[in-house]
């Protein structure tokens, strides 16, 4: 029988975070499951006692993000699976978005991530192994409109993760990104707006109408496939969630393709030429 894996993740309380915190105590695992309201956790100390440690944390506080990852490798002694997956959606037209909300979205989806990755990162480069797990989207490879600050905070997930996957091999530190589409995980109603300007009510409406309820998955599902990664030689820096996302990429990167085609000659010319 492999030795269980202890896992550190943020944002535990709700959605993917709390349901890949029961499925990896469920299969024996040890989590240290971190929330900004850690009480909402008691039934889980309750149901899994000591493999679980529940522990308060808002990751835009950069000192306790370090100190609550030093805590929690005290307390089990080493950490195999960093899932960075506090984050939540601040939607609206471009032009409608508060810079005030703007900051706010980064300083968690972002800079949250941020400090959670240096914090680790010690830790694991020290062990010689890791698995470190950054939270995307649907919306960290698609920029749809009115997807606001939500899209470009997880277009900057996705970049700083690639880039840290480079950096960290070397180390036997394993790096995926998570790329959930659409599932029922209640994350549409805590999704924060601006107010609306009237010219964008059409293209708001339209992107609405696009969400069928058959394109909503089951959040239970996912665990499966975040276990076979992490349980892979060899895990992918990519990990797609949901049937009806694939497709979807694979279109938007045939229009990017197809673009880039098309200027291809533009593009060349902008070489210019230097004499040596």
């Amino acid at each position: 029988m492999s030795t269980p894996k202890v896992w550190f993740i943020t944002g535990a309380s709700q959605g993917f975070g709390r349901v890949w915190t029961e499925a990896a105590l469920k299969r024996g695992d040890r989590v240290v499951a971190t929330a900004r309201n850690p009480q909402v956790l008691d039934e889980v100390i309750g149901t899994y006692g000591d493999a679980a440690l529940v522990l308060p944390l808002d990751v835009t506080d950069r000192d306790a993000v370090f100190e609550t990852i030093e805590q929690a490798h005290r307390h089990f002694g080493r950490l195999d699976v960093v899932l960075s997956n506090a984050g939540y959606g601040y939607m609206g037209a471009i032009e409608e978005l508060q810079p005030e909300q703007i900051k706010a979205s980064f300083d968690t989806n972002v800079f949250g991530t941020l400090s959670v990755l240096q914090a680790a990162l010690p830790i694991l480069r020290a062990q010689g192994s890791g698995h470190i797990l950054t939270v995307s989207s649907i919306g960290g490879v698609i920029g749809f409109p009115t997807g606001g600050t939500y899209t470009a905070t997880k277009f900057a997930v996705e970049a700083m993760s690639e880039a840290l996957a480079a950096e960290v091999a070397s180390f036997g530190i394993k790096v995926t990104i998570i790329e959930p589409g659409h599932f029922s995980t209640g994350f549409r109603a805590a999704v924060q707006n601006p107010p609306a300007i009237d010219a964008y009510d059409p293209i708001r409406q339209a992107i609405r109408a696009s969400f069928k309820p058959e394109d909503f998955g089951d959040p239970a599902a996912t665990s499966a496939a975040i276990f076979k990664a992490v349980d892979a030689v060899d895990p992918p820096l990519r990990l797609v969630l949901g049937s009806t996302t694939i497709p979807k990429f694979k279109a938007i990167y045939q229009a990017r393709l197809s673009n880039w085609e098309k200027w291809e000659a533009v593009s060349n010319a902008a070489q210019g030429h230097q004499s040596v």
